[in-house]
C-alpha cells in the first residue's frame, strides 16, 4: 500500500536530512541546487533512504517544480 507524504524542500541546507514536523508534513534539507532536477533526486533518494526503499519506489507526484511536493513511497 503506497505512502503519501506533503513534503516542504529547502533547497542548498548544509547537510541534506529528513524529519517530520508536528503538524504531520515533512521537511526535506538537501544541499543540491533547484537546477535541472538535483534537488528532486536527492529529495527522492533521501526519502528511499529514510524508508529503507529503493530511490524507484519513490515518486513525486505533484509539486516539482516547487517547494511543496506530495511524494508517494511503495512498499
Amino acid at each position: 500500500m503506497p505512502t503519501t507524504l506533503s513534503l516542504k524542500v529547502k533547497p542548498q541546507a548544509r547537510q541534506s536530512r529528513l524529519e517530520q514536523l508536528a503538524d504531520g508534513t515533512w521537511l526535506a534539507q538537501v544541499k543540491a541546487p533547484p537546477v535541472d532536477g538535483k534537488a528532486n533526486k536527492e529529495v527522492i533518494a533521501l526519502v528511499a533512504a529514510h524508508f529503507g526503499v529503493r530511490a524507484a519506489q519513490v515518486t513525486i507526484k505533484s509539486g516539482a517544480g516547487g517547494r511543496m511536493k506530495l511524494v508517494t513511497v511503495d512498499g
